[in-house]
């Protein structure tokens, strides 16, 4: 298939630029993933379309303040973007402007708090950074980081806990798991009490996530790897609703490729923990979710070809046309869809 049969035209008025007022009073899209049907509602109603039995898997990863502003010894200001955390205190990073940042150059963050040096210029443009601090380096970035919140966002972010999920836990991304902006601890619990198993897996989603197909035929395109955990916990309860009949319904697009990047042909997991770089498009065969709760996506992004791999290309190209005619907010602060 090529790149360009998943582009749509999005009105830039429609990009959200800022959370709703209440997460869970965003819009909701519900579409029936075999018709095309679909239905407007709140994400508080969510609960409709939910039912006893069935298995929600979340990706409780926590965005790092991973973006740091500082400033050469010789003056001049660099932006630096963590991604990945290498071990011994170095890790790869996104440098602006890289040119100033050749090997063995050197930063300082808050005055000298947290000091950097490059130790070697990586595939890509990316930089190996080794800092060094006192103390412990999350309170540091917790200090002097600010949230890596994505390009097409230009507003400032009063509150930053409203780019994290409620159910944050496990720090390492460098960008939300935005589809599960949408729940509050109250309609967590509500699913909870109307016998919904709520399990929890992790992937830490990198700035890979935002990296435009390039190649127009899209096989061709290299997708991204990012780390991802599959406890014993999730992995039986995931395993025994699938042998159960009952359905296994992912939040967001990272649970969707953690799952079935490392089920058997019958969808059953095992734990796991490491590195997927899982490329879903149309012509996949899902083997263990059912359905997906996610937001809206780029055009010609590899999240868009995810959605249309479940749902049919067309369905979701008149989907989107319908969201846009409804005036729906599209992206990482937008409304939600349940494919269903």
């Amino acid at each position: 298939m090529k790149r360009s049969d998943f582009y749509y035209d999005l009105p830039e008025e429609l990009i959200a630029q800022t959370p709703a007022e209440k997460r869970d009073m965003s819009r909701l899209m519900v579409l029936d993933k075999k018709t095309g049907s679909i239905l407007h509602r709140h994400f508080c109603d969510i609960t409709d379309f939910l039912r006893a039995g069935d298995c929600l898997v979340l990706n409780n990863t926590r965005v790092l303040p991973a973006r740091l502003i500082g400033e050469r010894p010789t003056g001049g200001a660099i932006e630096v973007v963590l991604l990945r955390d290498r071990g011994e205190n170095i890790w790869e990073c996104l440098v602006r402007p890289g040119r100033k940042m050749k090997k063995g150059a050197k930063v300082l963050f808050g005055g000298g708090e947290l000091r950097g040096t490059v130790t070697d210029e990586i595939e890509g443009g990316n930089r190996l950074i080794e800092f060094e601090y006192e103390g412990i380096f999350l309170e540091v970035l917790e200090r002097l980081g600010k949230m890596p919140l994505p390009p097409y966002i230009h507003e400032t972010l009063a509150d930053p806990e409203r780019y994290q999920t409620v159910y944050s836990k496990e720090v390492g991304s460098a960008a939300a798991p935005t589809a599960g902006l949408h729940f509050t601890n109250e309609l967590l619990n509500r699913i909870r009490d109307m016998g919904v198993e709520i399990n929890f897996i992790t992937l830490h989603v990198g700035l890979g996530t935002f990296r435009p197909v390039k190649a127009e035929n899209i096989e061709d395109h290299e997708m991204h790897a990012e780390y991802c955990i599959i406890t014993p916990e999730t992995a039986d309860a995931v395993s025994r609703a699938k042998r159960e009949g009952r359905r296994v319904i992912a939040v967001g697009t990272t649970s969707c490729r953690t799952l079935e990047s490392r089920c058997d042909e019958s969808g059953y997991l095992e734990e796991y923990a490491g590195f997927t770089n899982a490329f879903i498009y149309p012509g996949y065969k899902f083997k263990c979710i059912d359905g997906l709760i996610t937001n809206f996506h780029l055009p010609e992004s590899t999240l868009i070809m995810l959605v249309s791999a479940l749902a049919g290309r067309e369905n979701i190209l008149n989907a989107y046309s319908e969201a846009i005619r409804e005036r729906y907010r599209f992206f990482s602060f937008g409304d939600a869809m349940l494919i269903i």
